[in-house]
């Protein structure tokens, strides 16, 4: 006999009651964090970020429900991976789509298929690679010419598929879990001979399971978080060496993102806890100590929590809503702005300042914001 489980009813928002009809699967932003594209039950959406505007859709008939999209920056290819409840595409393959192929049927605008045994968990492109993430392995082929495999590795089991990409063309860094619980595998992709598996670069950043993974712009640091969630570490890709511990809470969370800015000043990180908390990294004394680092001794147990560095600011969303979040583009040389995108469909923007105020200058609901035109 099937074992009914019986949940705490939420109380949804009438946005969160709006999304779950529509069916948000999954979202990502693009390389440069100026668009994010939205997998749903009724296909593919895609958003600028500032201003916020639809830039296309793939609707239900052209692709099926969808578990997971990514882009290729701002241009017109899309990876697709089918997944939820009416899916038109197996969530074993990872298909190519181009929008530039105008006047051409749906069909034809599906230009490559990648097909695998498993299904593919996440997808990461760049100018001219694509990774493909599956639960034990990961596959590195050239892109988006006559597609070759150039690499594949073998990986500790990774059922959330995490795996970061740096999009700079002067480095090819590719990073993801290690074999050794907490432990994390850097592959430098232009030194690393095709067909071939290169010397491990680990780096033990926790002593738990890895949840997720970030590297900044320029893939000159790696930040992480661990399945516990209070603490991001960053380190150096070049020394492995450890740069700092930035504290999330002393409560265990799940982090969903973690996203740097552009010039890697600052750290932005979500959770399930509903709340999207922002880090200084190029002058960590702006962010928060503990009250106890200034009593003076201190006990054991207690004493890791002394050093730590808390967030300078941090904003609430919708605890029931999973968010991605990232830098906005900066409105002055004192005010920076940070965006949180909701599977409930709603949209934040806050500012915030070196001194650690924060206020919303924008909310918006995605999902009702659409053009007319197809992708």
């Amino acid at each position: 006999p099937k074992t009914l489980v019986c949940l705490p009813q939420l109380r949804l928002s009438p946005q969160a009651l709006m999304a779950q009809q529509r069916g948000v699967n999954s979202l990502r932003f693009n390389q440069d964090q100026s668009c994010f594209c939205c997998a749903m039950e009724t296909g593919v959406r895609i958003y600028n970020v500032e201003p916020l505007m639809e830039k296309g859709h793939l609707d239900h008939e052209q692709v099926g429900s969808v578990g997971l999209v990514e882009m290729l920056h701002r241009s017109n290819l899309l990876a697709i991976v089918g997944g939820g409840g009416n899916p038109k595409f197996s969530e074993i393959s990872v298909l190519i789509w181009d929008d530039s192929r105008e006047g051409k049927e749906g069909k034809d605008k599906l230009v490559l298929e990648f097909t695998f045994t498993k299904p593919a968990l996440a997808v990461r492109m760049r100018h001219d690679k694509i990774i493909i993430v599956l639960r034990n392995r990961i596959y590195v082929y050239s892109f988006p010419d006559n597609p070759t495999k150039l690499f594949e590795f073998d990986t500790r089991d990774n059922p959330k598929g995490l795996c970061d990409l740096c999009p700079s063309l002067e480095k090819q860094l590719l990073v993801f879990p290690g074999h050794k619980c907490g432990s994390l595998q850097l592959v430098d992709l232009s030194s690393t001979k095709p067909g071939t598996s290169s010397a491990p670069f680990t780096i033990n950043a926790h002593q738990s399971e890895i949840a997720c993974i970030s590297l900044n712009q320029q893939g000159t640091v790696v930040a992480s978080a661990s399945k516990k969630g209070t603490l991001i570490r960053l380190f150096d890709t070049q020394t492995k060496e450890k740069l700092v511990e930035l504290r999330r809470g002393t409560d265990p969370a799940t982090l969903y993102c973690i996203n740097f800015s552009h010039d890697s000043s600052f750290l932005c990180a979500s959770s399930d806890k509903g709340t999207v908390h922002i880090f200084a990294l190029k002058d960590t004394r702006l962010n928060r100590r503990s009250a106890l680092a200034r009593v003076g001794k201190v006990g054991p147990m207690i004493g890791q929590y002394v050093d730590s560095q808390w967030s300078l600011a941090s904003f609430t969303v919708p605890a029931e809503s999973a968010c991605i979040c990232a830098f906005g583009r900066n409105t002055s040389k004192n005010v920076n702005s940070v965006i949180a995108i909701c599977v409930d469909g709603t949209f934040h923007k806050y500012v915030f300042t070196p001194d650690g105020n924060c206020n919303r200058e924008a909310f918006d609901v995605y999902l009702d914001i659409c053009d007319d035109d197809d992708f």
